[in-house]
């Protein structure tokens, strides 16, 4: 291969790693701006990203360039990035250290210091002659000569890359964990990428007449190879940082990024700068042949990417892959409230149709009343049924029905001019709703055909209803874990420490643990005895082991003694009443846990739906735990 081929052949490809490296920059650099600003170290690196991409957008731009004044304007305008990159580089390593809790008010200082000489360097550079002087060319490469104090700058950006290098390794050391440790050691390696990347054009001006145009084309592709590579790991490396979110989510979010945005930009930009420049390929000008490459490039690597992604993925969640599986099913397995509305909606009408009925409603209990669910017909109707009947009333009218498997003429209860369906849990027998259908003659007379089809259509409404009833649950405990959830993606992601008089404050007494609700609702749930009320954590408390003496020094019964005695604190004055909104969470209390009633029989009894008795259970033992947190700071004044 000639010597022009292989300068041709380098600078082609220094083109494409210098475009390559632009898009890698700007795109890490919005990522981490739009995911991680919150975090000191994301935005330190977003600086540093983007002066080095500033050096090679000029780069790229070089390549147009074919005067002596225009190569000195850019030029010069490239000195804003090679001055503030030692600058950038220590701030990086200072917030990186910072987080493993190596704080100075030096150093800080420093940063500032630092970023206030690459700003004076930047001057002298962009309007005098005394850090970079005149342009000169070397083969087809612009380069300015150096000014009487650019060695002063080259020490200045060696002294201030190192003490960067310092903090990181620094920073490796007071990492505890192997995980931190090891990204740290990814960090270490990469860091000298952007200094070594920018370092080609601080030689040029000194070295320059000495290289020949091969060698410095060469030294240049080495530079954008380590640049594109590193730049990935360390944006790698800081999406963690601060991030209130798993790993593997932090993973998945950022390779999908580099796959379907630069990834593709840069296959394009490939394409473009390497098709010969001739007028015409295989007989087609060069315009149509770019424009059709171009397109079916973009088009076949998001097809590929798609094909690739469950084998991605896998490699990825390696160790979860069953658990992620079933996570990333569930939005196609849920049904939302509007699907399952749609399917009791149809199931209804299928109902009306097949007893020739020219109305119907499915309504179900909310809060202390029936609201109605779906309706076929006349809503008025509806409605006005409704208004007729109070919810004990019906309760009580549909107890008998439906007391076997089957569904019989029997089972249809009349009321106001309409015939009754309970539609119970397949589960637990608790009622759900009540079905009505527009009464056509006095009396049901259905065939056993008839009967048949509308006892399974009447099962799938119950499974509607009993599916929308467990999905609230499920989105309910969702809602209740969200700050939760914050909270542990908090503890992942920052360092932090705990001294040993808190841990022992902590191991204790239990009231001060972030499990001391949980701990009180598997305590009541087995208040009359099992292992979850004997070897709970509740025995800690103070209250419980002033009990002890009075309960046989049997720690469950002294743990049973103070929770029956938190219960009776949120007992309310006066005559109890099973209705009264103001007695509900003492009556949940007591006829749950202390009396020990099945939930459908408590439901019947207080008059409200079970998504509310779930939701104030919930209330009910919260209210438990800040009780006993209460009775145990009365005991620690009393001591």
């Amino acid at each position: 291969m000639s010597p022009e081929t292989i300068a041709e052949v380098l600078s082609l490809s220094n083109l494409i790693l210098a475009s390559a490296n632009v898009i890698i920059g700007f795109s890490l650099f919005v990522y981490i701006l739009t995911h991680n600003l919150r975090s000191a170290v994301a935005r330190a690196f977003c600086a540093l990203t983007a002066f080095v991409t500033l050096v090679y957008v000029v780069d790229v731009t070089m390549g147009g360039v074919n005067s002596d004044a225009a190569a000195s304007l850019w030029l010069r305008a490239q000195w804003l990035g090679i001055s503030f990159v030692p600058a950038a580089y220590f701030h990086f390593s200072d917030a990186l250290l910072k987080t493993t809790g190596g704080s100075s008010r030096l150093r800080s200082v420093g940063v500032w210091a630092v970023y206030a000489i690459s700003a004076a360097a930047f001057a002298l550079a962009a309007v005098g002659d005394l850090v970079v002087d005149g342009v000169a060319l070397k083969g087809d490469i612009y380069h300015l000569t150096p000014g009487p104090y650019f060695r002063v700058f080259a020490i200045y950006y060696v002294l201030v890359s190192l003490a960067g290098w310092v903090n990181i390794t620094r920073a490796r050391d007071a990492c505890l964990t192997s995980t931190s440790r090891r990204r740290i050691t990814y960090l270490m390696v990469a860091f000298v990428a952007p200094s070594v990347g920018v370092f080609p054009y601080l030689l040029l001006p000194t070295t320059g007449h000495a290289l020949s145009t091969t060698v410095v084309s060469a030294l240049n592709l080495v530079g954008n190879v380590g640049i594109a590579l590193m730049t990935v790991v360390i944006a790698y490396i800081v999406a963690y940082q601060g991030v209130l979110l798993p790993d593997r989510v932090v993973k998945h979010s950022l390779l999908h990024f580099l796959l379907r945005g630069p990834l593709v930009a840069i296959l394009v930009v490939a394409i473009m700068l390497s098709i010969p420049h001739v007028p015409q390929i295989l007989g087609l000008p060069r315009d149509t042949i770019l424009v059709v490459t171009v397109a079916g490039s973009v088009v076949t690597l998001q097809v590929m990417i798609n094909l690739a992604k469950p084998g991605i993925d896998r490699l990825i969640y390696r160790r979860d892959r069953q658990e992620i599986n079933w996570i990333q099913s569930l939005d196609q397995r849920l049904l939302t409230t509007t699907d399952l509305q749609q399917l009791l909606e149809n199931t209804l009408i299928a109902l009306c149709d097949l007893l020739r009925a020219p109305s119907g409603f499915v309504v179900t209990m909310q809060d202390d009343g029936l609201a109605i669910r779906v309706f076929s017909g006349s809503r008025a109707e509806a409605e006005r049924f409704l208004q007729q009947f109070s919810v004990p009333q019906l309760i009580e009218r549909i107890a008998e029905s439906r007391q076997d498997e089957f569904l019989a003429n029997e089972d249809f209860v009349a009321a106001d001019g309409h015939w009754l369906l309970p539609l119970r849990s397949r589960n637990d027998q608790s009622t759900l709703g009540l079905l009505g259908i527009r009464a056509t003659q006095p009396t049901v007379r259905y065939g056993d055909e008839d009967l048949e089809a509308t006892y399974g259509l009447v099962r799938r409404a119950e499974t509607a209803l009993e599916d929308m009833r467990l999905q609230q649950q499920i989105f309910g405990l969702i809602q209740a874990l969200d700050v939760e959830l914050d909270q542990i993606q908090g503890w992942r992601s920052t360092p932090f420490s705990v001294s040993e008089a808190a841990l022992q404050h902590l191991e204790m007494n239990p009231v001060h643990s972030p499990g001391f609700a949980q701990a009180v609702k598997e305590a009541l749930g087995q208040f009359w005895g099992g292992p979850k009320l004997s070897q709970s954590s509740l025995r800690r408390m103070r209250a419980v082991q002033q009990a002890m003496p009075e309960n046989d020094n049997v720690p469950a019964k002294a743990i049973r003694s103070v929770l029956l005695q938190a219960i009776e604190r949120l007992k309310p004055e006066g005559a109890r009443s099973m209705t009264s909104a103001e007695w509900l969470i003492y009556n949940i209390l007591d006829l749950r846990f202390v009396q020990g009633y099945r939930i459908r029989d408590i439901v019947a009894r207080l008059a409200v739906s079970e998504s509310d008795f779930y939701r104030k259970q919930r209330v009910a033992i919260e209210q438990v735990a800040e009780t006993l947190a209460q009775m145990e700071r009365d005991c620690g004044e009393s001591v």
